[in-house]
């Protein structure tokens, strides 16, 4: 046999390529109304990608680490009292909350600030503070604070009805209660360099569970109907030989 033909032979053995089956033909989108001249401006604000720097909050070497996650509370909760104009971040639960005179106390379970988290949103290397903040009615407001230019700075704000706030990589993500029941939201807030803020790359509504299973109905062992009864057989005795 020649070394052609002991190619030849080798082909069709397990691991050659195999083919999937057809593939769908990919379709470019089609625009809709293409006549339709673009919109110039948002037509709702909410705050997203303004920054504000919280003033009168310091720590030595910009360490955020420092930084009392209560006194940055206070300090946001004072200048948004004595300021006329609303707060740049409407979003972020500024100036609704209630509780605060219990925090340092032994006994202050009703303090509205959560344990703080640290964690490098930015990607420089150094900490950001992620706050968490309860609000009336079940809200939850999460804010991130890092130091620029040796002055402290909220990067992001927002409020919601939270079910949970997680981190991934750098991604702040929260998940929030829907109108749809079995629905909620879920949104990740990612360091974006050019606006020097957190803002919500992916905003999604998503179906929670898997959807209810029907059981069904157990099955009975069908009995026999009595036309169809097979008569039990009588067994039969073999005579034994007479005995001599």
């Amino acid at each position: 046999m020649t070394a052609a033909a002991l190619l030849l032979a080798g082909c069709g053995d397990s691991g050659e390529l195999r083919s999937a089956g057809p593939t769908s033909t990919a379709v470019e989108p089609a625009r809709l109304w293409p006549t339709l001249p673009p919109a110039s401006a948002a037509a709702d604000d909410y705050g997203s990608g303004k920054t504000e720097v919280v003033k009168g909050i310091t720590a030595k070497g910009d360490d955020i680490h420092r930084v009392n996650p209560v006194d940055v509370v206070r300090a946001q909760e004072a200048a948004a009292a004595a300021s006329p104009s609303p707060s740049p971040d409407p979003d972020d639960g500024r100036g609704k909350v209630v509780g605060l005179d219990d925090c340092g106390r032994k006994d202050g379970t009703k303090c509205p600030v959560l344990k703080a988290y640290y964690r490098d949103l930015t990607g420089d290397g150094k900490d950001e503070l992620i706050v968490g903040i309860r609000l009336p009615k079940g809200q939850l407001a999460v804010r991130c604070y890092t130091f620029e230019g040796r002055k402290l700075t909220q990067i992001m704000g927002t409020s919601d009805a939270v079910v949970s706030v997680e981190i991934a990589g750098r991604d702040v993500i929260l998940r929030a209660v829907a109108d749809l029941p079995g629905y909620e939201y879920r949104t990740a807030w990612s360091w974006d360099p050019h606006q020097r803020a957190m803002l919500p790359t992916r905003d999604e509504i998503l179906r929670m569970g898997a959807p209810p299973t029907q059981t069904p109905p157990p099955t009975s062992t069908p009995k026999p109907h009595p036309s169809t009864t097979t008569p039990t057989k009588t067994p039969t005795t073999t005579p034994s030989a007479p005995t001599r």
